[in-house]
């Protein structure tokens, strides 16, 4: 079944264009002229998988219409892509409180149009489909609960060109940490999970931002700090392993408590969420960036030791400390 998209822009020519470029990737085109046609067609027919939004339209705006939709029961969730000229950095941060997921600009490229399309309608099948997977590990086994995460895992890092297996590779530190801190191999299994999970906030970060060669804006940056808040909003559906929300919420709180969301402190944060920092942090330094290469295993040494008690659980940091001297031929990192 293919994917239903609505494109709502005044201009008819740009909703000719969308409609083609997107019916050739197989996506369903349903174009409208004005937000209220929006707002009157969702409460009669129900919601697409995503919605394409111009912000400039006489009547009703926009901004105004995304406003307007949300109010909807069961809209709150549905994507929602803003379509515009405007390249003001108000503009984005204005689309961005109203819940807006990304920006394209106008005129299309056909190709960059296609591809973020088809890319956040995967993306938004993988978060509807998570809770029920995660259920599924109730009637099969534990090795498809693990690809099923692992896919999701892989799908969160390629919305950042430069994090491929990060994911992957900061659920392994983690359960190794929790694992000479004295963690059963029940309670080190969970924190896989956890680890592979920490950053499934992203889905609802912009590319643009998450891939943004320069230094960010201080609205671009808040918008980077809500992917906790999301992460936690999206693991809370999975009842079943309510601990997931732990490593999502919590993993850029700092030890001293000068980190985000809730600038917790020390042992407030959640004893997971300070394995998965220091893991993540460990990552961060040992993986390829645009900006730099990885750092040498001695820099990141020193920087674990320098983050102890500050940025780091000093307990954790120093197991991490331990992994790093019996890695002598530095193989514990992204290759």
């Amino acid at each position: 079944m293919a994917d239903r998209v609505i494109v709502v822009d005044d201009d008819v020519d740009n909703i000719k264009t969308a409609g083609l470029i997107l019916s050739k990737a197989n996506i369903h085109v349903t174009g409208l002229k004005s937000g209220q046609a929006l707002l009157d067609y969702v409460i009669q027919n129900g919601f697409p998988n995503l919605i394409l939004l111009d912000i400039k339209m006489p009547g009703m705006d926009g901004f105004e219409t995304l406003s307007r939709l949300r109010e909807i029961e069961g809209a709150a969730d549905v994507p929602v892509i803003i379509l515009s000229a405007d390249e003001r950095e108000d503009t984005e941060t204005r689309g961005l409180a109203l819940g807006a997921i990304d920006f394209i600009k106008k005129p299309f490229v056909p190709d960059v149009l296609k591809l973020r399309v088809r890319h956040m309608l995967d993306l938004d099948r993988l978060q509807r489909n998570l809770a029920e997977e995660v259920e599924r590990k109730t009637r099969d086994n534990e090795k498809l609960f693990i690809h099923v995460v692992s896919s999701l895992a892989s799908a969160i890092d390629a919305k950042d060109t430069y994090t491929n297996g990060h994911s992957d590779r900061v659920a392994m530190y983690a359960r190794e940490i929790s694992k000479r801190y004295g963690y059963d191999a029940g309670q080190q299994g969970d924190i896989y999970i956890m680890g592979l999970l920490h950053d499934v906030g992203k889905i609802g970060v912009p590319d643009s931002i998450i891939n943004k060669p320069s230094r960010l804006t201080d609205s671009e940056f808040e918008a980077i700090k809500k992917h906790p808040g999301m992460g936690a909003k999206i693991l809370a559906n999975i009842t079943e392993m309510p601990a997931l929300v732990k490593g999502a919420k919590w993993h850029h709180e700092r030890y001293d408590g000068k980190g985000y969301p809730d600038g917790l402190k020390g042992e407030e944060i959640p004893e997971e969420a300070r394995i998965i920092a220091v893991a993540d942090a460990y990552d961060a330094m040992t993986s390829n960036r645009s900006y730099r290469d990885a750092l040498p295993q001695e820099v990141v040494r020193n920087e674990i030791v320098n983050a102890k008690g500050t940025q780091l659980d000093p307990v954790f940091a120093d197991i991490m400390l331990e992994m790093i001297d019996e890695d002598t031929d530095y193989e514990m990192r992204e290759h």
